[in-house]
């Protein structure tokens, strides 16, 4: 059987508060029955893996450079791309759904190509945006690791 990925993006420089959302974010998508993929490197994705590998679920770390080895240690799987930055839209493809846990302005290119490709986003304690014209992004808000998690998958069977 396949396993389901739900991304989650993030800055690879995280607060405290922002580790122990994407933590949570990560060992909540596992008890839902869903792996992770991130970009794999510290910070929010960082935090993610070691959520979901705490919970017994599989990690995918889709890595700018060419070595595996940049990967954090919670990967389960480590693909180095040599894409650099392009790596985003790997990122955001892979899941069923993109949950953006604070972030800079990569996470922000990550939503934007998420939203490009018709992924369901939710930002926990992230990105707030809107269109030139004032016309708000359909990126849904959440106030907890749960909420975001719940708002994710809705809908999904």
């Amino acid at each position: 059987m396949r396993t389901r990925l739900i991304s989650v993006i993030g800055s690879s420089t995280a607060t405290p508060e922002e580790a122990a959302l994407a933590e949570d974010v990560g060992r909540r998508v596992v008890e839902a029955g869903f792996g992770v993929v991130c970009g794999g490197r510290g910070g929010v994705m960082e935090a993610a893996c070691r959520g979901a590998q705490m919970a017994g679920g599989v990690t995918v770390g889709v890595l700018p450079g060419e070595s595996p080895e940049e990967g954090n240690s919670y990967l389960s799987i480590a693909l180095p791309t040599g894409m650099g930055e392009a790596r985003n839209v790997v990122v955001v493809r892979a899941g069923e759904a993109v949950i953006a846990v604070g972030g800079g302005l990569g996470t922000l290119s990550e939503i934007a190509h998420a939203l490009r490709l018709g992924r369901r986003v939710v930002a926990l304690a992230s990105w707030e945006a809107s269109l030139p014209d004032g016309t708000r992004l359909p990126v849904r808000r959440a106030a907890t690791a749960a909420e975001a998690v719940t708002a994710a998958l809705e809908g999904m069977a």
